[in-house]
């Protein structure tokens, strides 16, 4: 058994896994390696997320051996953005750097990620800057899509995909994660007023195991893209965007129907007959106006829910390891 000081860590590695038993003991040696060249204390935070492999097996065989390793086993799969808020909740460390746990991120990047947040930025993101993987379901996709990220959220930076990321503990406390949230959290500590910076990051091919990305995965940014403009403009005033939309309805119904009542008293014209149609119209509009009107109010109303410090986490943990003392007496 391998024991080391208990003072807190200064840096945290947080890695979520799924289903790999391949690269687990490889990225464990690569990531110790990086990091006692470094000469601060240090904690590796892996992530089991739902593995039906070995993966586990061999994360509890690391944790055994090394006090600096915790890991955190989630019940069942919940995906990338709550492994990462489980391993950011259970990490320790002033600094907080994530990455992939496939090895498509080289391990030996990470002082590059250290160098610039000791700088003073609150977030420092990885640029794949040379991408190797498929031209058209991959990079023209991703190019795209970080495009838009970059106009809608105004951050300026190349690649909102990347899970390789090193952030100051305080700016992450302050972002909430859930559904597939983890690949903009620049976007949304933006609005928090972080100072954000990029460094290029080697893009390798998987050596092992199988991928776990694929086109629908672009689908589903460009979606996201869509929750994050509205996050970032209307988060703390969302009676802004139903209220305006709201009032543009009501006045649409009020104008068609101011219409039909000139038409009534000027020309006498049997409105019912002649215009039925534009009546339900007229009523359909003041409708669904009042209906945005009341959705703003409520949306109101839930932004100081939004803004409580409690938040409930998005994940569900089976067990954690973790040594509790030089001892490394393990704890289930």
């Amino acid at each position: 058994m391998v024991s080391y000081n208990k003072t807190l860590p200064k840096y945290s590695i947080v890695v979520p896994l799924h289903n790999e038993q391949e690269n687990v003991t490889d990225l464990y040696d690569r990531l110790k390696a990086v990091m006692e060249v470094k000469g601060e204390p240090f904690e590796l935070v892996l992530v089991d997320d739902g593995s039906r492999d070995r993966t586990f097996h061999l994360l509890r065989q690391i944790a055994a051996v090394d006090s600096r390793v915790t890991v955190v086993k989630l019940r069942r799969n919940f995906g990338q953005t709550s492994a990462l808020a489980a391993g950011f909740d259970h990490s320790r460390g002033e600094y907080i750097i994530a990455m992939d746990g496939d090895l498509q991120h080289d391990p030996a990047d990470i002082p590059m990620f250290l160098e610039k947040i000791e700088e003073g930025y609150d977030i420092v993101s990885g640029w794949r800057k040379q991408r190797i993987d498929n031209l058209w379901l991959r990079r023209i996709p991703s190019r795209c899509a970080n495009w838009l990220m970059a106009k809608l959220s105004g951050v300026d930076i190349h690649d909102f995909g990347t899970t390789f990321k090193a952030y100051r503990r305080e700016i992450l406390e302050q972002v909430p994660l859930y559904g597939e949230l983890h690949r903009f959290i620049p976007a949304l500590a933006s609005w928090h007023g972080a100072s954000i910076c990029e460094v290029p990051i080697r893009n390798l091919n998987r050596e092992r195991g199988n991928s776990h990305y694929g086109i629908s995965r672009t689908f589903r940014v460009f979606f996201d893209l869509i929750t994050i403009r509205f996050l970032l403009k209307y988060l703390s005033r969302p009676l802004h965007f139903f209220g305006t939309v709201g009032m543009a309805s009501i006045l649409a119904g009020f104008g068609v129907a101011g219409w039909l009542v000139l038409e009534k008293v000027l020309h006498h014209a049997d409105v019912m007959t002649q215009h039925g149609p534009l009546m339900i119209f007229a009523a359909v509009l003041l409708l669904a106006g009042l209906n945005m009107l009341a959705v703003g109010l409520l949306g109101e109303m839930q932004v100081r829910h939004y803004h409580e410090p409690q938040r409930r986490a998005p994940y569900s943990v089976e067990r954690v390891l973790r040594a509790q003392s030089e001892a490394s007496t393990i704890s289930e």
